[in-house]
């Protein structure tokens, strides 16, 4: 049993991840669509963040992992499909959500490929797997984490700003290099949890060290802008925990492919 929700909890992670990186592109970047649950007030983009946080973190991993832990048919995995499309539809109609170049098809479309990918995921964390698997299916496991560590502080307490230019609404433009942030720093954790250190402070060290050096050379370019005092100091912490997070469930992972 504990085995068996240990891979479920890896295997829903794996799905937020994969989820979070499709949003990255389409919504962060390609501004597909736009949430209205009127949650945060202060910013517009990002109280529609918040809303396709929820969606990604949330309700489509949960069913993706409910759909390969239980084996469930193919038929299912249409039938959940054709239930979003219809929730997605009800939203439109109530307001809370609408379309910019996304349609309904593009769901109906979309979603049996994500959840077909929880059938191959899950069979990767259940049987061995090569280096290049472990390596992905682990990136996308801490950047689940790292995502929402990074992003939800700036939603909901406005701890930073960042400034790239890229978008007229500062809002987009701050959660935009935001990912892309998340997205390096997790490559980063998984690639150096690989290197075999003979002293194990120094991993630790060394990425506290150049987490804050980052902020600085940001905050110089005038591409970041720290608006409380915690924020540096949160986000350093943040680096050294997800370290040891990304070393024990690297460990995990394998030790699951072994069992």
């Amino acid at each position: 049993m504990k085995k068996r929700n240990t891979e479920s909890l890896f295997l829903l992670l794996t799905m937020i991840g994969f989820g979070f990186i499709i949003e990255t592109v389409i919504f962060n970047f390609l501004g597909s669509y736009d949430y209205n649950p009127n949650f945060i007030k202060h910013n517009s983009f990002y109280d529609n963040n918040l809303g396709a946080f929820a969606s990604n973190a949330f309700a489509l991993p949960v069913i993706a992992t409910l759909i390969a832990t239980f084996h469930l048919s193919w038929i299912w995995l249409f039938l959940f499909s054709g239930l979003f499309v219809g929730i997605e539809w009800l939203f439109l109609k109530l307001n809370i959500y609408s379309h910019n170049w996304w349609r309904l098809a593009y769901t109906g479309f979309g979603l049996p490929f994500y959840f077909a990918t929880a059938y191959i995921f899950r069979n990767w964390i259940v049987h061995p797997v090569n280096e290049i698997k472990h390596f992905l299916q682990l990136y996308l496991i801490i950047g689940s984490i790292s995502c929402s560590l990074q992003i939800l502080p700036i939603i909901f307490l406005s701890n930073r700003v960042y400034t790239p230019g890229w978008f007229e609404d500062q809002g987009r433009d701050s959660i935009a290099l935001a990912a892309i942030f998340y997205l390096c720093a997790t490559l980063y954790y998984c690639l150096i949890i690989k290197v075999n250190w003979k002293m194990k402070w120094v991993k630790y060290a060394l990425t506290g060290v150049l987490m804050y050096t980052v902020d600085q050379v940001l905050i110089s370019l005038d591409l970041l802008h720290s608006l409380v005092w915690w924020d540096q100091m949160y986000y350093v912490c943040l680096s050294l925990l997800l370290i040891l997070l990304t070393g024990i469930i690297d460990r995990r992972l394998s030790q699951i492919t072994l069992e």
